[in-house]
């Protein structure tokens, strides 16, 4: 199922004129292209791509998965995409996988994690939990901590709780990441069943998910610059840099440094102070609603 929507969707943003072929006439039922017209770009038959596109990737050599990426025109988060929904679909997909860390960290991850102290840092899980932080960045995302659910989820509080459309000025761009990381995440770790449940709730819960889910759409996230409206020291412009731990599968590194000197940079001192005065780190640790101590 996966495979056939991943491949139908990509199929449907490829015009005939951007794959460079020629139209002769007569009324196309589809504005993208067929797929025996993916099929005539990548080198296969007709009936062989109709058997990927079905699901049925197992054992596929690279250099035609790279033809169909190609043929495609896919970037380099869905090309990675599509090699691991063919790598789920061996036989040994499933049994080669190391098992993905999701749950507490080891004590020298939150030593490293306490040693950045001039900008917010968490390590997350691939179920976009915030697994772990310091203490900035407990205070930036203070607004996920209101309620007693921990660990606190990216993905739920994005598309289940008012707060967040004004957390995230472009609350439209953050929702769009948050869902194309996870489908990239379900592509890398179909048989994670949390996941799955994750997926589903938010499927059943919230139309925008939904919608969003459908169209398919992964991305890769390592580097870039969010801007989030913190309610007590107001808009930061964050550049960041998110790194996955190799010694723990599973994990992602995330650091905001400021740009040293900018309004954002002064705003982070003062979040900083409040961050302390509020205790922030323990509220974020407990399971009981704290929202006296938050703004």
């Amino acid at each position: 199922m996966a495979v056939r929507e991943f491949l139908a969707s990509r199929r449907a943003k490829i015009t005939p004129e951007m794959a460079g072929l020629k139209l002769y006439g007569g009324r196309r039922r589809v504005a993208g292209l067929r797929r025996e017209e993916v099929a005539m770009l990548a080198g296969v038959s007709v009936d062989y791509y109709t058997k990927l596109e079905r699901g049925y990737l197992a054992g596929t050599s690279e250099s035609v998965l790279d033809a169909i990426a190609r043929a495609l025109k896919l970037d380099e988060a869905e090309r990675d995409h599509l090699y691991n929904l063919a790598y789920a679909a061996s036989p040994s997909g499933r049994s080669q996988r190391r098992p993905l860390q999701s749950g507490t960290v080891r004590p020298a991850l939150q030593f490293m994690l306490d040693a950045i102290t001039a900008a917010p840092a968490f390590i997350g899980n691939h179920h976009m939990d915030i697994v772990a932080a310091n203490q900035l960045g407990y205070a930036l995302y203070s607004e996920m901590y209101r309620g007693p659910a921990r660990p606190a989820n990216h993905s739920r509080f994005i598309f289940l709780d008012a707060r967040a459309k004004e957390f995230y000025p472009n609350w439209e761009l953050a929702a769009n990441m948050n869902v194309a990381i996870l489908r990239t995440q379900s592509g890398r770790n179909p048989f994670d069943k949390r996941l799955a449940d994750l997926v589903g709730e938010l499927s059943v819960r919230s139309e925008e998910f939904r919608t969003r889910w459908a169209a398919n759409n992964v991305r890769r996230h390592y580097a870039g610059t969010k801007v989030f409206r913190h309610p007590v020291v107001g808009e930061l412009e964050l550049p960041y840099e998110a790194m996955e731990l190799a010694e723990d599968p599973g994990f992602t590194l995330t650091v905001y440094p400021a740009v040293p000197g900018s309004p954002s940079d002064e705003r982070l001192r003062l979040l900083a102070s409040w961050a302390a005065t509020e205790r922030i780190q323990d509220v974020a640790r407990t399971t009981q609603p704290q929202d006296a101590h938050l703004p």
